[in-house]
């Protein structure tokens, strides 16, 4: 298995688990509830997840073991996925409030339409 391989399969666990993230968001904000210390946790989960893709597809690109369709938009829907969990944090200070919930949910959400449209740009 080579690492485009491992890049690629790492991609589709990050597409579950933020599929899992958005639907867990939706659910707690439908309960009235707020994100709490698991839902954090998980938050960060992700984010370190999106951090080793990135890495690993780096690696892949500069090493040349991956041939990308469109490189420079696949890199860019990285850096986005990079920065969408953190960028709505500082938005929401961090509050654990009702709203928090569905302001991640959607952004999980957007985030599995950008892993897509990374998968479909990655060859």
């Amino acid at each position: 298995m080579s690492l485009a391989d491992v890049h690629a399969r790492l991609g589709n666990t990050a597409l579950f688990f933020t599929i899992a993230m958005a639907v867990w968001g939706l659910w707690r904000y439908f309960r009235r509830q707020g994100p709490d210390s698991n839902f954090w946790g998980a938050m960060v989960i992700a984010e370190v997840l999106y951090l080793v893709q990135a890495g690993l597809g780096l690696f892949v690109f500069f090493s040349g073991a991956g041939e990308l369709a469109k490189p420079y938009i696949h890199i860019l829907y990285g850096v986005v996925t990079l920065l969408v969990v953190p960028g709505i944090f500082v938005y929401s200070k961090g509050d654990e409030q009702r709203r928090s919930s569905l302001v991640y949910a959607l952004a999980f959400l957007f985030l599995v339409g950008i892993i897509l449209r990374s998968t479909a740009t990655g060859g």
